[in-house]
């Protein structure tokens, strides 16, 4: 018989593989023509009607780059096009957010003391601020303020500040952390298959009719690259939160996720200044690491409170209740408590250790009954849990956990 909880958490590894090799790709190739457009120089050639021109070398060969800010003369035989790195990196990161947060809606997504969702209006929720988040978006760059970068730029970091402190008030810390970075993604994402690859497509669909393409097709597409540029690294650090109680478990989280996005700013525009050759302004790194003291502050900061255990909880379902009457359940019980609930606790107790790791609680009996699947793979079917064994737990503990998680699934 196959084992259900292995093959869907290997399921969920194969996305997220998927997703970090899609997103090295995406990322990797965006980083390159930012800093090949920021590069170029006026060509040599007084005849040549390229904007600009780079020469490389690398694997042992040398290029030759050339940029026509509108497009070429005539349109080349062969054209290769850069977007579907960012496409499957979307498409990867959805499948991951379906598989973690909207199957795993009641441990992951939903917080009965923040807000007391049922699944559907959590999954509703997290679908449909996505979407939303895409269309105000768009208005405002087709607004006048597309004219304005600066003030646009200003102005989208204020939605996604508020959009950080809105996900804190209905979601978990870990996925509000996760939404908000593929909120962001989503816009990266839209932005190339809605404005720039289709502006590109009109000006290649000109240049075979004959016709002179338009310039401010390539304007637009330009400014909306920009933006995916100054995005990406407060994505990935977004994308990586939920792996580090510190920055999702605060009570200032959504504070800490616009420092990040501050910092991606002044890290890419240092990047984006040197290439351009317009010098090294080496004090960025400066207020890079000012901003990032603030985010190791604000992560430790006191709270006004850090758990409302007297919020309701919702009720178990009918699947989650045969863990409890499972065979050998007071027996875990007792070993969870024991050997993971020094640090899987709303206040734990190992030294220097502020949160429990990944949010996980396991104190209560309804705890260690809705993490049941995570504790039959990381403490039962594998040694993952604890870290190094350093709590002592015996091998017929793990087997305790394995027969118990298997008498309450049928073995599945």
């Amino acid at each position: 018989m196959y084992d259900f909880a292995a093959m869907w958490d290997w399921t969920g590894f194969a996305a997220r593989w998927l997703h970090v090799v899609t997103a090295i790709a995406w990322v990797g190739s965006s980083f390159y023509f930012i800093a090949l457009d920021l590069g170029l120089r006026k060509p040599l050639d007084p005849a040549s009607t390229a904007n600009g021109e780079e020469w490389q070398v690398h694997g042992g060969g040398f290029y030759h780059v050339q940029k026509y800010m509108v497009a070429p003369e005539a349109m080349p035989e062969h054209l290769t096009w850069f977007k579907w790195e960012s496409y499957a990196t979307w498409m990867s990161g959805a499948l991951l957010l379906m598989i973690i947060y909207w199957a795993g809606a009641d441990l992951y997504l939903i917080d009965p003391s923040v807000a007391a969702l049922s699944t559907f209006e959590a999954i509703l929720i997290s679908a449909g601020s996505l979407t939303i988040g895409w269309l105000i978006y768009d208005f405002l760059c087709k607004s006048p303020l597309g004219n304005h970068p600066t003030a646009l730029m200003l102005l989208l970091f204020i939605l996604l500040v508020a959009m950080a402190w809105g996900y804190t008030q209905v979601f978990t810390g870990r996925a509000s952390m996760v939404h908000l970075g593929a909120f962001t993604a989503t816009i990266m994402s839209a932005n190339v298959f809605f404005i720039i690859i289709p502006n590109q497509k009109i000006v290649v669909a000109d240049l075979k009719a004959g016709r002179a393409p338009d310039p401010k097709y390539g304007k637009i597409a330009k400014l909306r690259s920009t933006h995916n540029n100054y995005l990406t690294l407060p994505v990935l650090f977004l994308m990586l939160s939920n792996h580090y109680p510190l920055s999702f478990a605060s009570q200032y989280n959504w504070a800490i996720a616009g420092l990040i996005f501050l910092m991606g700013v002044t890290i890419r525009h240092y990047f984006n200044t040197l290439h351009a050759r317009k010098g090294n302004i080496f004090w960025l790194w400066i207020v890079t690491g000012i901003l990032f003291v603030l985010v190791m502050w604000l992560s430790t900061a006191p709270m006004f409170h850090r758990f409302q255990d007297d919020a309701p909880k919702a009720a178990l379902t009918p699947a989650q209740e045969k863990f409890a009457a499972a065979k050998g359940f007071a027996a875990v019980q007792d070993t969870v408590l024991g050997r993971c609930s020094m640090c899987h606790a709303r206040e734990p107790s190992w030294e220097g250790m502020h949160w429990p790791p990944k949010g996980v609680r396991l104190e209560t009996k309804r705890d260690i009954i809705i993490n049941a699947q995570q504790i039959y793979l990381q403490a039962g079917l594998t040694n993952a849990m604890p870290p190094a064994n350093r709590s002592h737990m015996e091998p017929a503990e793990r087997r305790l956990i394995v027969a118990w998680y298997k008498d309450a699934t049928g073995g599945a």
